[in-house]
Parts: structure tokens; sequence; C-alpha cells
């Protein structure tokens, strides 16, 4: 599941992506914009300056914006730079597995379904780009769903 961090990562960038060529954002404009907590976002932004998604300027004309093109940054790989491997358990991982000890790999059923898991959220994350989830057209996402309970 996309932690609070990661989603406020994403919300963060999808603002400065929403920014001019080269404009610079303040941190609190973008917390106040995307009702994202300061001190959290800017450790946040910290670990996206650390990743090379964002750069920073400090000071009094200083800011945050994008180190690359929008369309360059895949939302497969910030999720996993702020939250992690996108696997649900460790042995169904790619880039984090580690082996379970209570089973047999080759025949545990909850890891095959893991992995299968895995692989759909993969296929979606890893193949948008943060100009295409920014552009996105509410028309272009499911039906939201309601609770069955």
């Amino acid at each position: 599941m996309l932690t609070k961090k990661g989603k406020y990562g994403l919300k963060a960038l999808v603002h400065l992506s929403g920014l001019p060529a080269g404009q610079l954002a303040f941190v609190n404009d973008i917390a106040v914009a995307n009702n994202i907590p300061k001190k959290f976002l800017d450790a946040i932004l910290g670990e996206l300056r650390n990743a090379g998604f964002v750069q920073s300027r400090k000071g009094k004309e200083g800011g945050y914006r994008l180190a690359r093109p929008a369309s360059e940054i895949k939302i497969g790989h910030v999720v996993r730079v702020l939250d992690g491997p996108l696997a649900p358990i460790p042995c169904a991982s790619r880039t984090q597995y580690q082996r379970c000890e209570d089973c047999d790999e080759a025949t545990c059923q909850v890891r095959h379904m893991m992995l299968e898991v895995r692989q759909a959220i993969a296929e979606v994350l890893d193949n948008r780009s943060l100009a295409a989830m920014r552009d996105a057209d509410n028309d272009d996402f499911p039906v939201e769903l309601t609770s069955q309970i």
C-alpha cells in the first residue's frame, strides 16, 4: 500500500511538474496547495533531491523544481525511492528480495499470488511518467470503488 510519504511525494512532484520550466516553488506553497504538513514535506523533498528527482536552491529566491523533465520520471521509481519495494511481501520483490523462512517458494501459493500482484502494480507504475499522471483526465482512471462491506 502506498504510504502517506509516497502519496505526498507524488503530489509534490505533480505540483512541481505544473510549473513553467526552471521556475522554483517554495516548500510552504507546495505544502499549502496540497494539504501536506510542511515538516514532513521538507523531509520528503530531501529524499527526492538525494534521489535526483528534484533540485533545490537555498535563500530568499530559493525553492524546489524538477531535476529533469516530468516525462522522464517514472512513478514506479519514485514510489520505490520513498516507500521501498512494490511487492506486498519480501519474497515477491525484485528489488529487495528476501527468502521466506516458513515456506517452500516453489510451491507457496501465497508467494505465487503476490508475484502476480507485484507484476500488475509494476506494469502500471513503471509505464507511467509524472507527465502522464499530471496530464491525465479523470476519464483515464477506473471508476472509484465503493465499500462492499
